[in-house]
């Protein structure tokens, strides 16, 4: 994605909506997956879907007093989260109609209950004897989602990013599939500005290359349609208006 339309997604629009950029990206996709849906004759009308959502998991205030400065790496959480958006109409939202950040909200906060930003759940899924046997009965998502953050790429010729992000090297090829689709962005912030990149993978012979393509293209569209949103001075948000400061498979 250009700078010009990468920029109001990192600033604009969650300060808007007092949401992260996580918020504004998951809010794209649950609307992308959703109009998806229904161009396949696929939509339940609820409007839920279901998501892997994938941290680094260095939350430091779960245990008093530890310092992570002096460690590397990630230590990786991973939890559902069912993102509705069952309320808006998502033909609108995609046309950049005014209704685009009724959706968002809804999605932020549905991110903002989920205790200590998931780390804890698959203690609860598979070491709590008591939660672990219901947990195990709830359906698990097709979709996995991560947002690796922001980098900084210099003008120069000494080193350069993988194109991909690294993420389809040899390692990961030999691990099996956990979902249908596997979804991962990160920004780059270049000389010109900063750029949304996004891999997303799947399985041989579960989804045709054009399908990706057509769920891509819906999730920019999704995405710059809250920017148009955010862009305008004035919306109605849930019948008010605010301003500046103010679980399905595919």
């Amino acid at each position: 994605m250009p700078a010009a339309q990468t920029e109001p997604l990192l600033t604009s629009v969650p300060a808007l909506f007092h949401a992260g950029v996580n918020d504004v990206l998951l809010c794209g996709l649950a609307l992308a997956v959703t109009s998806w849906r229904r161009r396949r004759g696929r939509d339940d009308g609820r409007g839920c879907v279901l998501v892997d959502v994938e941290g680094h998991g260095r939350e430091e205030k779960l245990v008093e007093g530890v310092d992570l400065s002096r460690t590397v790496g990630w230590f990786t959480t991973l939890f559902p989260v069912n993102l509705d958006v069952g309320g808006v109409d998502v033909d609108e939202v995609l046309a950049c109609g005014r209704t685009a950040g009724q959706a968002l909200r809804p999605v932020a906060e549905q991110l903002r209950a989920v205790p200590d930003h998931g780390v804890g759940f698959w203690l609860l899924r598979y070491l709590n004897p008591d939660t672990g046997p219901v947990l195990a009965g709830l359906a698990t998502p097709q979709i996995s989602f991560n947002y690796l953050g922001r980098f900084v790429v210099p003008d120069a010729d000494d080193w350069a990013l993988v194109p991909d992000g690294g993420l389809s090297g040899s390692g990961a090829d030999a691990l099996p599939a956990s979902h249908a689709l596997a979804v991962n962005a990160w920004t780059e912030d270049r000389p010109g500005g900063p750029q949304l990149h996004v891999s997303l993978q799947c399985p041989a012979g579960v989804l045709s290359g054009e399908a990706v393509q057509e769920f891509a293209e819906l999730w920019f569209q999704a995405l710059n349609a809250l920017t148009s949103c955010a862009a305008r001075s004035e919306m109605p948000i849930g019948g008010g208006r605010i301003g500046v400061g103010v679980g399905n498979a595919l």
